[in-house]
């Protein structure tokens, strides 16, 4: 599933892609993927102010003809992808919404597991949503601190990895950067996060927003369906500590990688440099 730099990419590619453009025509292919498509007829004519994420929601800002402001917002899924390309080109597999715009291109999304869902939304409404109240603080932004994750980590009952990937405690640090951020910090998944230590909170803080920086810049992480906007994979992959790489050596201390599951998910560690 793209986690947030994977998501932050996509947003950062189509805002330099869509922004300014006026929706001519919105088509849809089917009723709905995860959920029912919203109505999207109120969008016809609306211009795109910009294109920016919250968590792993996609949020293109629309000003409708009349003047008010929409948000049309978008979760990938696990296979969600979108494209911009000439409105001539055929719909491509697994192609299910497609919005023209009156310049000739069009906004493609295609979706393999139909897990993406959609919305439109006011301002106001999207404050109030289920899906932005389930939100917790950006983990590179100034409400992520030390503090803040030390006092939630001391009233948890939980191991770190879990907590780290519950939306509400900090949003977008999926299994992949949760275990590449733990092996930065030194802590071992299983470690009941009550138990550590202020220091190791801290440096596990900066080491989530080091490995989501890294992550962005690289274009993220292409494992199996994930592509930006114009179609090229994420580098971050080739970067990995630990993620993926069960029985390698460890590319500090040469230890064997371990693989274990917590909560469903496969989590990966050096048992040397993870305690």
């Amino acid at each position: 599933m793209p986690e947030l730099p994977e998501v932050e990419v996509v947003c950062r590619g189509l805002d330099a892609l869509i922004r300014g453009e006026k929706i001519g025509a919105i088509t849809t292919f089917r009723d709905g993927l995860r959920y029912p498509f919203p109505d999207f007829s109120e969008l016809v004519g609306a211009s795109i102010e910009q294109v920016c994420r919250r968590s792993k929601y996609i949020l293109i800002r629309c000003v409708l003809e009349q003047g008010e402001p929409r948000l049309l917002v978008w979760h990938l899924g696990m296979t969600g992808q979108f494209h911009v390309l000439p409105m001539a080109a055929e719909a491509g597999k697994h192609e299910h919404v497609r919005l023209d715009f009156e310049d000739g291109q069009s906004l493609r999304y295609r979706d393999a597991r139909r897990f993406g869902y959609a919305g439109v939304f006011s301002e106001a409404s999207w404050l109030q949503s289920d899906w932005y109240q389930a939100l917790g603080p950006e983990p590179l932004s100034p409400s992520f601190h030390a503090d803040y994750f030390y006092a939630l980590c001391k009233k948890s009952n939980t191991a770190i990895k879990p907590l780290m990937m519950q939306a509400r405690a900090v949003v977008g640090v999926g299994n992949i950067y949760a275990s590449e951020s733990l092996f930065q910090a030194g802590i071992h998944p299983k470690r009941m996060a009550k138990r550590i230590a202020y220091r190791r909170v801290e440096a596990l803080v900066l080491a989530i927003q080091q490995t989501l920086s890294r992550a962005i810049d690289a274009g993220g992480s292409s494992i199996s369906d994930f592509v930006q906007v114009d179609g090229k994979p994420g580098y971050f992959a080739h970067d990995f500590y630990v993620y993926g790489r069960e029985g390698a050596p460890c590319r500090r201390c040469s230890a064997q990688i371990k693989r274990m599951v917590q909560t469903g998910r496969s989590t990966f560690y050096c048992p040397q440099c993870q305690r």
